[in-house]
């Protein structure tokens, strides 16, 4: 089967879909790194949206749930939850449900991460109910066939991260760039509006122009920018390779 052109960012028509996130976009996931906790977080997130600004670069952040109504009240940048699942708001203790997300004011969640797994079915109406809630996914993916089943619930944003590079120091588009390729070729035969973005191991500028090179319209990082003793510099660092 031939492959599909990749989908320029730059080429794309403007959106007024509360999904949109941006494009090319930098997407910060603070997992629940010691250091990107509470004020922590507040001076990462502060920081991302004063450099997204200067270089003319989408981002978001992706805090830990305590600090998700906090960064999503004071930060100008979309704010997105780390998990979600997808049952309805009430006698579920323990769980974030898309209600409570939207009510905390952020714009968004990841779906899907491999260290939050869920099954497809549970990805599917994750990204259902978001939607019905005018908010937006951004659906992980360890590989190729697993980007193209969960493509088919369209969902806005798809992030390629292979399991293996997730948290090291060689980026998915030197050690696996196929899967980066293939998969935004799979992707956009199922879903041509969905965004792919690309992460694992991606840690400065020359792994992200590769990802855009690659067909990706952006990235998703972690501890590069989380762990990081100067996060201004390491957030500089990724955003001049778009």
């Amino acid at each position: 089967m031939p492959s599909v052109p990749a989908r320029s960012a730059r080429t794309r028509p403007p959106t007024t879909d509360p999904t949109f996130l941006g494009s090319p976009l930098l997407v910060v996931n603070l997992k629940s790194y010691a250091e990107a906790l509470g004020t922590g977080a507040e001076q990462i997130g502060a920081l991302l949206g004063a450099c997204g600004r200067a270089a003319g670069v989408a981002v978001a952040i992706a805090p830990a749930t305590p600090d998700l109504r906090n960064l999503a009240t004071t930060l100008s940048i979309p704010v997105l939850a780390q998990h979600v699942d997808p049952v309805d708001a009430g006698a579920h203790t323990g769980y974030t449900v898309p209600e409570a997300v939207r009510a905390a004011g952020a714009r968004g969640s990841l779906v899907n991460h491999s260290e939050h797994p869920l099954a497809r079915a549970q990805v599917d109406a994750a990204v259902r109910r978001l939607g019905k809630l005018g908010l937006s996914a951004v659906v992980c993916a360890r590989d190729v066939l697993t980007a193209a089943r969960l493509s088919r619930s369209k969902p806005p944003y798809l992030a390629i991260e292979p399991p293996e590079l997730i948290g090291g120091r060689r980026s998915v588009t030197t050690a696996r760039p196929k899967v980066v390729s293939e998969s935004v070729d799979a992707v956009h035969r199922v879903a041509p509006r969905t965004r792919v973005l690309c992460g694992a191991g991606v840690h400065d500028r020359r792994d992200v122009a590769r990802a855009l090179e690659l067909g990706s319209e952006g990235v998703l990082v972690a501890s590069a920018v989380a762990t990081s003793a100067t996060p201004r510099a390491a957030i500089e660092e990724l955003l001049a390779g778009f």
